[in-house]
């Protein structure tokens, strides 16, 4: 993954030049560190889950659904599942990409796929769901939603 600057949002583009297929149209690379390493050498499934969250901050960010201010909506991680296909090792780059497959009234579903050496690494689903400050739900907002349509091609209903 030469000249692709870690840390940093990666568009269409950008992911099509790597080898990342449609639907991908947002990712972010990095590479394996030793601390994610678990005892057979290979990366923990945990920092798989890791790096979905810390994917899904700047993904809400990038897309205007929130930027951790006060009157932002909180937004809560109701179930996650993943799928580890193929093993990764140390100092290996990859990319997290990700994507809102569809929209409820105050929740999504976000599909995400990670890649490594033009290899599928990993899959995974979640439910999010917007609340206000006080815990009751919010509704995403038309502004959200057109949003996620354009850009992800999400699914209402």
């Amino acid at each position: 993954m030469t000249d692709i600057p870690y840390l940093t949002p990666l568009d269409e583009p950008a992911l099509r030049a790597l080898g990342i297929p449609e639907p991908w149209r947002y990712g972010r690379a990095d590479r394996t560190r030793f601390g994610e390493l678990d005892a057979l050498a290979h990366i923990n499934n945990t920092a798989y889950l890791r790096w979905l969250e810390t994917f899904r901050i700047h993904y809400f960010r990038d897309y205007g659904i929130s930027n951790y201010g006060p009157d932002d909506p909180r937004i809560v991680l109701r179930r996650v599942e993943a799928d580890y296909l193929a093993e990764m090792l140390l100092e290996e780059d990859y990319v997290v990409t990700g994507r809102t497959r569809a929209m409820r009234r105050t929740s999504f579903t976000m599909d995400y796929a990670i890649f490594s050496g033009g290899t599928l690494r990993c899959t995974s689903s979640a439910v999010l769901v917007l609340l206000e400050q006080d815990g009751t739900k919010r509704p995403l907002s038309d502004e959200i939603r057109q949003t996620l349509i354009t850009r992800d091609g999400a699914a209402q209903g």
